[in-house]
């Protein structure tokens, strides 16, 4: 019976944030439009944790504005096939996988973005969770454009939210976030949400938080295959949930690049420009089980690789011709180091994604 792997898209794959780039290239001041929502969204699925909210339900409240400025589904899928960029070695990750394993993506990206991606390592769009959308067949009325464009431009000049470490409650924040916070459920929540508009905020389901995990075991239940067999490879506040679940069902689960909800949820973290350690660590995995993936990230290092008998010879080839003195940095997270790994993981996702894309959540 074979295992199953499962990994994230932007961030393990690619080195896209679709949704940011699409709202940066289409929307008028668009990035920091989506940085403040995106903040906003953390807020919500994370401290005040609002009732059915999912984490990643930026990409569903940005939509509006996308309607405002006339964007089409066309737009979105030339957009999206013309500015895809893969992490190094995705491809060749992806088919080696498939070989000894049943392989999904989870991704909250747009399904315009997926079936780009999909094509370009043939993978079989079949084998993904994503979030649907059909931003055509909602119309906005030229007065509703005209006030969801002054929206924006308000959104924009608001101060970014900072997230107090340790943050529960409304009251944790400053005045001055407080009053953003406050503002921004009386936009989207009031204003917007009362729109003709507003129905894309029910109608559309966004693949990411509880949407994860509950993708995760569609998977295995179609597989039945039980979640100790499941590989998850995440990078943001998205894959937290994902992660519990396969962790709490004895599976493995790798922060791959992650920020710090990646990190404080996984179980391994790997700092890497290419992703051929996540073929090397679900080769293992796939083929002896979680305890031996364990003990390969505990012994990682050249001379430890060198002598494995269990990874496949050209995988461990590739990986040394990528890395002949320095492998990239894996290692198991702990309550003692996780502090340091997740600042570590954090500075070396900005590298590899950019400023702008590497600090969302």
């Amino acid at each position: 019976m074979k295992r199953v792997f499962v990994s994230d898209c932007e961030g393990p794959i690619s080195k896209n944030d679709n949704a940011f780039e699409i709202t940066a290239h289409f929307v008028p001041n668009g990035s920091k439009l989506f940085t403040i929502v995106s903040k906003y969204d953390d807020v919500l699925a994370d401290v005040l944790k609002k009732p059915d909210y999912t984490a990643g339900s930026t990409l569903k409240l940005i939509l509006p504005f996308l309607k405002a400025y006339d964007v089409k589904d066309a737009q979105m899928e030339e957009f999206s096939a013309q500015n895809l960029i893969l992490i190094a070695n995705s491809k060749n990750t992806l088919q080696h996988v498939k070989t000894v394993a049943s392989a999904f993506i989870v991704s909250t990206s747009y399904e315009h973005y997926i079936k780009a991606l999909c094509k370009a390592l043939d993978f079989p769009y079949e084998n993904t969770y994503c979030t649907k959308l059909s931003i055509d067949k909602y119309t906005v009325a030229e007065q509703e454009k005209a006030r969801l464009k002054e929206i924006s431009e308000e959104i924009v000049q608001m101060p970014m939210i900072t997230i107090p470490p340790e943050a529960k409650t409304l009251e944790d924040f400053s005045s001055v976030d407080q009053e953003t916070i406050k503002r921004l459920d009386t936009i989207f929540w009031s204003a917007i949400e009362g729109m003709s508009v507003g129905r894309i905020f029910s109608e559309v389901t966004t693949v990411g938080g509880s949407q994860k995990a509950a993708s995760i075991e569609d998977a295995v239940a179609k597989l039945h295959v039980p979640l100790e067999d499941v590989m998850y490879v995440g990078d943001s506040i998205t894959d937290a949930e994902a992660f519990k679940l396969v962790r709490e069902n004895g599976g493995l689960t790798v922060s791959f690049n992650g920020n710090s909800y990646a990190v404080k949820n996984a179980e391994v973290s790997v700092l890497s420009e290419n992703n051929a350690v996540t073929a090397v660590i679900a080769d293992v995995f796939c083929k002896q089980g979680k305890q031996a993936a364990w003990t390969l990230v505990e012994n990682w290092n050249l001379q430890s690789l060198e002598s494995n008998r269990v990874v496949s010879p050209s995988l461990l080839d590739r990986l040394f011709s990528l890395h002949p003195q320095t492998l990239p940095k894996v290692q198991i997270v702990t309550a003692k180091n996780m502090e340091t790994v997740t600042k570590k993981s954090s500075e070396f996702r900005k590298k590899v994604r950019g400023e702008a894309i590497g600090k969302l959540g």
